[in-house]
C-alpha cells in the first residue's frame, strides 16, 4: 500500500505538493470544507472538513491512518496540522507548541520580546475598547493586523488615532479567532523580504532573502506585487538575520522542515526578523526559488512529512535575477485579458500562469487572494530588471472592465 499523505486546505498553492507527493509514489489526501477547490481535482481522495478543527481533522487522520500531514502554504491548516502530528507521532518542522507561537502574530512578538531579538513595539488584543485606552502606549503611525492571517488581508497603516477603530473592525473581519495585534510601524530601509528557507535537524541550512516590492496604487499597499532573487540587502544584515533565525529556531526547538520567512531592515539600521511560519509561502515562491538556485524544497518537505528525513539541502545561489510578479487589477470588475508583449514574453518570461478565466468577476488587489495569476521573470543584470519593472506598462496590461 503506498504511504498517505494529508494536505490541509484545497488552493492551488498545494498543487506542487501533490505532483511532488505523486513523484514519490504517495497517496494524496486534500481535506478542507470547500468541495470545488482546484487542488481536490488532483489529489487521490478527498474529505470534507474544516482545517480550522483540529479535533476533526485529527479523528479523520486517525480512521485513514495517513503517514504524514502539511499545511503546505496554507495558513490556517499549520496549527491543525502540527496537533495532529503530535497526537499521531508523525514528522513535522516543529512542536505543536512552537506552532501556535509562530502563527500567532500576537504571541510571536512576545516571544521575540521575551528573547532579546529585534522587536516592535508591539500589544495584542481581543477587544477594541482595550486597544482604544492604549493610543499612547504606541509610536505613531501603527499597522494594524489579525494575529491569524496572511496574505497581507486586514492589515492597515493607521496615522491617526481617531482612525483606529476603523482599522480594527477591518482587522477583525479578516480574524479566524477575533484577536488583532498592534504594532508601531516601522520605516523600511530598501526592501521587505519574504522567502521560503529549510532546516534539518534544528540548523537553518538553506537561508533565503527576497526584494518585496508592493505597488503604491493597490487599495492595500501592502500586498507583496513582486518579489525579486537575490536580495539587495545588504551581506552583513543577512548574515544577522540568519544567524538570528538560527537562535529562534533553537528556542523553539525546530527539527527538519520548511518556513516562510518575512524579514526587514529598518532606517533605525536594525534589521528584524517579522514573520516565521513551518509552512511554504503562497505567491509560488518555492516554485521560483526551486527555478532559480536547483533546489527542490517542495519535494523536501513533502518527503519529510512522510518519511522524516530528507535528502541534502544547501544554501542558494542564483544564476541571474528572478522575479515572481503578481498579476493583478487595481479595480473591481469583469476579466477581460492579461495581454503580454511577445518580445518581452519570448526574452524574459519563464512561466506565465493566469488563473482567472475571461469573463470572471476579479476584485481589486486587497490581499494575495486577489491575484489574478503570477509570472516567472528572469534577467541577466539587476539594471535590466529594473528597467522592466519601471516600465512595466509597456509589456504587461491587464484588462478589467
Amino acid at each position: 500500500m503506498p504511504k498517505k499523505l494529508m494536505l490541509l486546505g484545497g488552493i492551488r498553492y498545494l498543487l506542487p505538493a501533490i505532483d511532488a507527493a505523486h513523484e514519490h509514489g504517495y497517496h494524496v489526501i486534500t481535506v478542507d470544507y470547500l468541495p470545488g477547490n482546484i487542488a481536490h481535482k488532483y489529489s487521490d481522495e478527498y474529505h470534507n472538513v474544516s482545517i480550522l478543527d483540529k479535533e476533526a481533522v485529527l479523528q479523520l487522520a486517525q480512521k485513514l491512518q495517513i503517514d504524514g500531514i502539511l499545511s503546505y502554504a496554507v495558513d490556517p491548516g499549520v496549527v491543525p496540522a502540527a496537533y495532529v502530528a503530535e497526537q499521531m507521532g508523525l514528522p513535522f518542522t516543529c512542536s505543536y507548541k512552537a506552532a501556535c507561537i509562530m502563527q500567532d502574530k500576537s504571541k510571536f512578538r512576545q516571544f521575540l520580546t521575551d528573547n532579546g531579538f529585534n522587536v516592535p513595539n508591539a500589544k495584542g488584543y481581543s477587544k477594541v475598547e482595550d486597544a482604544l485606552k492604549d493610543v499612547d502606549y504606541f509610536n505613531w503611525p501603527v499597522i494594524v493586523k489579525p494575529v491569524d492571517s496572511a496574505g497581507s488581508k486586514g492589515v492597515t497603516r493607521v496615522d491617526n488615532p481617531t482612525e483606529l477603530e476603523d482599522a480594527i473592525t477591518h482587522a477583525l473581519d479578516e480574524s479566524h479567532n477575533g484577536h488583532f495585534i498592534i504594532e508601531d510601524f516601522l520605516e523600511l530601509q530598501g526592501y521587505q523580504s519574504s522567502a521560503d528557507c529549510f532546516s534539518l535537524d534544528g540548523e537553518l541550512v538553506y537561508a533565503d532573502y527576497s526584494d518585496q516590492l508592493f505597488d503604491k496604487e493597490a487599495e492595500n499597499p501592502y500586498t507583496p506585487s513582486l518579489e525579486i532573487w537575490p536580495s539587495s540587502m545588504p551581506q552583513e544584515h543577512q548574515d544577522y538575520l540568519t544567524s538570528e533565525t538560527q537562535r529562534l529556531l533553537q528556542l523553539l526547538h525546530c527539527g527538519t522542515g520548511l518556513y516562510n520567512i518575512e524579514s526587514r531592515v529598518c532606517k533605525n539600521g536594525k534589521p528584524y526578523i517579522m514573520e516565521v511560519s513551518p509552512r511554504a509561502g503562497g505567491n509560488r515562491i518555492a516554485e521560483l526559488q526551486r527555478i532559480g538556485t536547483g533546489i527542490d524544497l517542495i519535494g523536501a518537505e513533502v518527503q519529510k512529512a512522510v518519511e522524516g528525513k530528507v535528502e541534502d539541502i544547501t544554501m542558494p545561489h542564483y544564476d541571474g535575477y528572478y522575479v515572481n510578479y503578481i498579476v493583478h487589477s487595481n479595480q473591481d470588475g469583469i476579466f477581460e485579458d492579461a495581454i503580454l508583449n511577445e518580445e518581452f514574453r519570448k526574452g524574459h518570461v519563464i512561466d506565465a500562469e493566469i488563473r482567472v478565466k475571461r469573463g470572471n468577476h476579479v476584485d481589486t488587489f486587497k490581499g494575495a487572494n486577489n491575484a489574478i495569476g503570477t509570472l516567472f521573470l528572469h534577467f541577466d543584470t539587476r539594471e535590466e530588471l529594473e528597467y522592466a519593472i519601471t516600465h512595466q506598462h509597456d509589456w504587461l496590461k491587464v484588462v478589467v472592465k
